[in-house]
């Protein structure tokens, strides 16, 4: 399933049709969000790729990755299905790019799996962001890899 947004094209593919350049693309932006610009030392690839589908927001022009957002069903992560590894490229950051990323993350995990609650695990910092797109803190912040998150949960 795809759907342009201006010089976005978005792409959600299950982990058997991502091609080797897709797959490398994520990964290193994962990283280089995740694990170098955080500074935090964790295991990216935690054996739940495979069982995810994978939102890319590429350039339309370059098809270089952009955005992206993974899309866990339900019973993987959490009771609920969830959206997590969310993740601009930080050199396209400031315009909005993020708001853009979590409307086309909800519309395709809707499209997959139908309208449900959708639980996150959200970096603490970031809660304000994610009231923004109908999520509610749902837990006490705790620490994971060294980060202060808190679950928080969008009703359908």
């Amino acid at each position: 399933m795809s759907s342009p947004t201006p010089n976005l094209t978005w792409r959600c593919l299950p982990f058997d049709a991502l091609h080797a350049r897709n797959l490398y693309a994520l990964l290193q932006l994962r990283t280089e969000v995740f694990v170098m610009e955080q500074n935090c030392v964790f295991q990216d690839m935690d054996g739940a790729d495979a069982r995810c589908f994978h939102l890319l927001g590429e350039a339309a022009d370059t098809g270089a990755l952009v955005a992206y957002a993974r899309l866990v069903p339900a019973g993987l992560k959490f009771t609920e299905a969830s959206i997590g590894r969310v993740v601009t490229l930080p050199a396209a950051r400031g315009g909005g790019l993020g708001h853009v990323l979590m409307r086309e993350a909800v519309r395709a995990l809707h499209g997959l799996w139908g309208v449900q609650p959708i639980r996150i695990g959200a970096q603490a910092r970031l809660e304000a962001f994610y009231r923004q797109h109908g999520f509610e803190p749902a837990s006490a912040i705790y620490i994971e890899d060294g980060i202060d998150h808190i679950e928080m949960i969008r009703t359908a």
